[in-house]
């Protein structure tokens, strides 16, 4: 007969497997309950940036704008422009930046656990917390941008209509993207402390792979094809929707949602499988 002190423990044995193996459906939630300190960590995030800097606010939009002033340039008073549409510029700024979103999340979310490695040690927080902090403060940095995209669009006599509510589902599949890919290359980059630079490379091709000066419908067949799976172009065309009306294709914002969704359940399942190994290591 099994003394009860070895019961007891072999029954808490059973629990703790029981609860290990129920881990990865409980993780949402876990992180639902932890939104308060979200809250604080992207509080905490966006004080920190602008604390010490002269320009504050001015920076979120100031690299987007620049970026914006180059192209026009460029594809206005150099060479004969046959992409995007008129006025240009605001087609320019309402996909730089969110793209500026992803790629400053997409690298922030890579080595969040690394930079934040004593705190991933010490708090008792879900470790995905880490990647939403930096998936949220950056998207709040994008929602601070878009009265500058409205002011040129108001300059440059944009049309603006209702289908500019679509911001808010682009917003939410932008949020899906970058958390999927965040959950995805933090436990990878701290693991291999190389693949940081390859994803900063990758971002710097993906620029031109992604429809930021350019539309789907402006590459030529049979490239389009392969273009229309980038999951940012369905993203970038609800962006554009409000201000130039008809430039969304359905088919695109489709295959958008599916690949974020899966590229947050293939995120996650990798997050949670690697997660002890993570902890070894830093």
């Amino acid at each position: 007969m099994r003394p009860p002190a070895a019961a007891g423990r072999a029954g808490t044995g059973k629990d703790l497997g029981s609860l290990r193996r129920r881990r990865p459906v409980r993780r949402p939630a876990a992180l639902w309950s932890r939104r308060r300190a979200i809250t604080l960590l992207v509080a905490r995030d966006l004080k920190v940036r602008y604390a010490s800097s002269a320009l504050g606010y001015l920076w979120s939009v100031l690299e987007p704008l620049l970026l914006a002033g180059i192209y026009w340039f460029i594809f206005t008073q150099v060479f004969t422009r046959t992409v995007g549409a008129e006025p240009y510029i605001v087609f320019l700024l309402a996909g730089l930046l969110p793209w500026t979103w992803f790629n400053g999340a997409v690298i922030d979310a890579a080595r969040a656990l690394h930079a934040e490695a004593k705190l991933v040690r010490s708090t008792n927080v879900p470790r995905e917390v880490w990647v939403v902090r930096v998936v949220l403060s950056k998207g709040v940095e994008f929602v601070l941008s878009l009265p500058v995209l409205f002011l040129f669009a108001f300059i440059y006599g944009a049309s603006v209509d209702w289908q500019l509510v679509l911001l808010v589902p682009a917003m939410l599949l932008m949020a899906t993207l970058v958390f999927g890919v965040g959950l995805l290359l933090a436990p990878l980059v701290v693991l291999v402390r190389d693949l940081e630079r390859v994803v900063r490379i990758a971002l710097r091709l993906g620029f031109y792979a992604s429809p930021v000066i350019f539309a789907v419908q402006d590459v030529p067949e049979p490239w389009d094809a392969a273009f229309s799976f980038n999951p940012l172009a369905g993203i970038f065309e609800l962006c554009r929707a409000g201000f130039f009306p008809g430039v969304v294709d359905w088919g695109h914002v489709g295959l958008s949602a599916v690949v974020s969704v899966g590229l947050l359940v293939v995120g996650w399942c990798v997050f949670a499988r690697l997660e002890r190994t993570v902890l070894k290591e830093i």
